[in-house]
């Protein structure tokens, strides 16, 4: 199956959706759908706090088990502002058809004064669709073949000084 043949039913959930542009990739070539904050007003976010839930304002059907979503932060926002999603990566898996909520959050340093205010309809996050591998898994005691270097060194290493 190629891309072009995955078929995602959307349902959008907050009607200002389309007059802020959704859905649309930001170029031709884009790899991640972008996200709006469906809010009725602004949010303020303070450095280091709780993260926050944000609406998506849709839903999608993705219903084949070879794909999924990921939601991603937007980059700009990331690097240059400290706004980041609370966990890291979201998985949307394919039997998944609820609301898309976006679990953001200030990265900033506490006391920093670098307050952010997401507002209503702003770009926040990215959605990029890819496929999912589900390999059999086989429990043993050892592994098989010849004995791996990688990994001897615990934690972080590559087995190489």
């Amino acid at each position: 199956m190629r891309a072009d043949d995955l078929a995602v039913e959307v349902r959008i959930l907050d009607p200002r959706l389309p007059g802020w542009g959704f859905p649309r990739w930001g170029s031709a070539l884009a790899a991640g759908l972008d996200l709006h904050a469906c809010l009725d007003a602004p949010l303020a976010l303070a450095p280091q706090a709780a993260p926050a839930l944000v609406p998506a304002g849709f839903a999608v059907a993705i219903r084949d088990p070879g794909w999924c979503a990921l939601v991603f932060p937007r980059s700009g926002l990331g690097h240059r502002e400290g706004l980041v999603l609370g966990n890291t990566v979201g998985v949307i898996d394919a039997d998944y058809e609820g609301p898309l909520m976006l679990s953001v959050w200030n990265r900033n340093p506490p006391g920093s004064g670098s307050a952010l205010t997401i507002a209503p309809g702003e770009r926040i996050a990215q959605l990029v669709f890819t496929r999912v591998t589900r390999p059999g898994l086989r429990v043993v005691e050892s592994f098989s073949g010849e004995a791996a270097v990688r990994g001897a060194g615990g934690f972080g290493s590559t087995g190489l000084r």
